[in-house]
């Protein structure tokens, strides 16, 4: 796909958000809540919601086009469009409730370039409720367009497993790298492979393309297996290309100055470090990662080098890449499946540098 193509593609995905943000406006105005609390929300949603580079919303459109037939979103009917956008977004507002909630454990800043919602003057910790208020914004949206189709409760079930998965993991991440005390014995490869798994790999990669699956009819549990048996493992990568990424990437590439060091995060490059380190190198990583300290965070970083963690790196994304093509190639598709859904997933990521 161009970018011509991708960007007219994510400029018809934003242009229905205005119209689902009503549709909820209206649902409060039914509930007999007040104007004042309605712009509340409103406010809310549009804050948090369509900021982002809504990937996660536009693969569920792009995933449906793929299992049809269709060569692009111009051969979508209307009626078509608008279901596959319609569940998209519930990827997004899904995603939303979590960046809001997120932004407040760890205390964050700033999210998209903009003062995390929290921040925002006057809003502090009614940015707890905001963020039930997104999560439970999607349901009413999912009743009101999928009440009657015979996958609604499979729709609802998957929202619901996904959700709690993300939490799983987004708990071993805070009780497992707090900022505020660093313990490196806490660190395993088995606990990152849980965190990215069940905190990333599960809402971004497997959740769009199962709703699109269900959407289009696609429903044999092999066929939601060889999703799951692909884009697990593939969701992993990313987070792992992340990692990579926020030590080793230029900031002119991927757009920001990385402080996965700084922040003890329990990523894959202090993992495999820890792995390899010598007692000497060990203790230089106990005194200093995790601290907000450059020259700490320095000191960290020649350790990496000594133990040529990019070079760990370009090893195993080789070998990830040539296992996932072969799932890839083993895809079965005679029950509907097109294996260039994951095709598609795998070459916009493979080898990427930002």
């Amino acid at each position: 796909m161009s970018k011509e193509v991708a960007a007219k593609n994510k400029e018809q995905f934003l242009a229905f958000f205005p119209d689902l943000a009503f549709e909820l406006e209206v649902m409060l105005e039914n509930y007999g809540m007040p104007a004042d609390a309605i712009n509340w929300f409103k406010r809310s949603l549009n804050y948090n919601t369509p900021g982002g580079k809504l990937n996660r919303g536009i693969s569920v459109v792009d995933t449906y086009v793929i299992l049809k037939g269709y060569k692009s979103w111009d051969e979508l009917s209307a009626e078509e469009f608008k279901k596959a956008a319609i569940l998209g977004w519930c990827v997004e507002l899904l995603q939303a409730y979590f960046l809001v909630a997120d932004d407040m454990m760890d205390q964050s800043i700033t999210r998209r370039g903009q003062p995390c919602w929290y921040k925002v003057e006057n809003v502090g910790n009614i940015a707890i409720n905001d963020s039930f208020m997104l999560e439970g914004a999607i349901y009413k949206i999912l009743r009101k367009y999928f009440k009657k189709e015979s996958y609604y409760a499979d729709l609802l079930d998957l929202l619901h497993e996904v959700t709690f998965q993300t939490e799983l993991g987004q708990l071993l991440d805070l009780i497992t790298a707090p900022e505020d005390h660093v313990d490196l014995s806490k660190f395993t490869p088995a606990k990152h492979s849980f965190i990215v798994i069940f905190k990333t790999a599960y809402y971004s990669f497997y959740l769009p393309v199962v709703m699109a699956m269900y959407l289009s009819g696609i429903t044999h549990e092999k066929d939601l297996q060889q999703a799951e048996h692909i884009l697990i493992p593939l969701g992993e990568y990313f987070q792992i290309q992340d990692d990579y990424l926020d030590c080793f990437g230029k900031p002119e590439d991927i757009g920001k100055i990385g402080t996965d060091i700084q922040d003890n995060k329990c990523s894959w490059v202090i993992n495999q470090a820890l792995r390899l380190a010598s007692p000497e190198q060990r203790q230089i990583l106990d005194e200093n990662y995790g601290r907000k300290d450059a020259e700490k965070e320095a000191k960290c970083k020649e350790v990496f080098d000594q133990l040529d963690i990019a070079g760990k790196y370009k090893a195993y994304e080789e070998n990830i890449g040539k296992e996932l093509q072969k799932r890839i190639a083993d895809t079965e598709e005679d029950r509907g499946f097109k294996k260039e859904v994951f095709q598609v997933f795998f070459d916009k990521i493979y080898k990427r540098t930002k």
